[in-house]
């Protein structure tokens, strides 16, 4: 039996194809979107911790009348004004305006917002960083803006928010730079500015909002070659392993996913075995859900695509009694891929010429 692997040269990887044993699947079969990853949505923190209730309320009401524009015109004005209370109070405004209405992000970005506000993401003060990444992040969630965005310079100061912001600026900014990482022009920038280090210690040292941001936007960047070597440099199978193995964390699904992305490259898939991933991915065959399962199929059969050794390493962890249930018990994908990996774990175990599971769907 011959593998045949149909896999991508461009810098920007195309999702792999599998043929084996006359199946053929793609690494889009896995539903990779939607349920693993809930996308980054506008700021999830608390409004206007200084303002007056009568102040929300004017404002409010001015977001949702005709008056809205000459609000807007006004608070941008503002945003270049001496008095530092007034730029606070203005970006706080914008940022409001954008979260709660559609309409109002492609109006700011009109009146001439964006440079000011990335203008902010530098600043010294973190009320104001936190403000300024946090209204250019509501702004990104208008695809029309999001060229503007990272054409004016945002992505630098979005970086320099992750390494120096409050954990709230460090969590906007990782959803800001996946808004702008959508537009794939842009992900071999953002990984060349230093994001994905700082990307990968928010996922290793932030609360469950900052792992799950940061788990998002490597999710993203990564699906280009470079910045998958750019992650294993930076460390990202620890926390990557510590997250699967912990089922009650609420992250196993989204690790899992991160990890299906960079296992394409060798690199990654040697710093895998390094941290221990084999055992835990075998545990999530034998218990994990019923998606989990299949993605930890999915990995594992492209970490055995090249090496004895590895398929060596899962056999003896006694991958092969969860695979056969898996493949009586799976969805039709599942038992597919748990077919073929017991298959590939069962051939002869001397030299390095078994077929290769790279032709096996993921």
């Amino acid at each position: 039996m011959q593998w045949q692997r149909c896999d991508s040269a461009m810098q920007t990887e195309n999702p792999v194809n599998y043929t084996y044993m006359d199946r053929s699947f793609n690494q889009s079969s896995i539903n990779h979107d939607s349920a693993a990853f809930s996308d980054c949505n506008s700021d999830r923190s608390g409004e206007f911790p200084t303002a007056s209730s009568q102040s929300r309320q004017w404002l409010r009401a001015c977001a949702n009348s005709e008056n809205s524009d000459e609000l807007i015109t006004q608070l941008v004005s503002n945003l270049d004004s001496f008095s530092i209370d007034e730029r606070k109070q203005a970006a706080l405004e914008l940022r409001l305006l954008a979260k709660n209405k559609p309409e109002n992000r492609i109006k700011i970005a009109k009146a001439g917002a964006i440079k000011p506000l990335i203008s902010l993401i530098s600043s010294s003060d973190l009320y104001l960083q936190e403000n300024g990444v946090t209204a250019i992040l509501n702004l990104t969630l208008c695809d029309e803006n999001k060229e503007l965005i990272a054409s004016s310079g945002a992505i630098k100061p979005l970086v320099r928010a992750l390494k120096t912001g409050t954990s709230t600026a460090k969590e906007n900014a990782a959803c800001a730079l996946l808004r702008l990482s959508q537009i794939e022009e842009n992900k071999v920038g953002i990984g060349r500015s230093g994001a994905i280090p700082l990307l990968v210690t928010l996922l290793e040292n932030g609360g469950i909002r900052g792992k799950k941001d940061a788990s998002t936007a490597l999710y993203s960047l990564c699906t280009v070659r470079e910045n998958k070597l750019k992650a294993v440099e930076a460390g990202i199978m620890k926390p990557l392993v510590e997250l699967m193995a912990d089922l009650g964390s609420n992250m196993v699904d989204k690790s899992a996913f991160v990890l299906s992305v960079l296992v394409s490259v060798p690199e990654a898939r040697t710093a895998l075995v390094e941290e221990g991933g084999i055992p835990v991915l075998v545990e999530i065959v034998e218990v994990g859900s019923q998606r989990q399962k299949e993605i930890a199929v999915a990995i594992l059969l492209q970490i055995c695509e090249d090496s004895v050794v590895y398929r060596t390493m899962v056999a003896r962890e006694g991958a092969i009694p969860p695979l056969v249930a898996l493949s009586q018990s799976g969805s039709n994908r599942s038992r597919q891929k748990a077919e073929t990996l017991i298959e590939l774990l069962r051939q002869p175990r001397s030299g390095d010429t078994a077929p290769r599971p790279s032709d096996v769907s993921v």
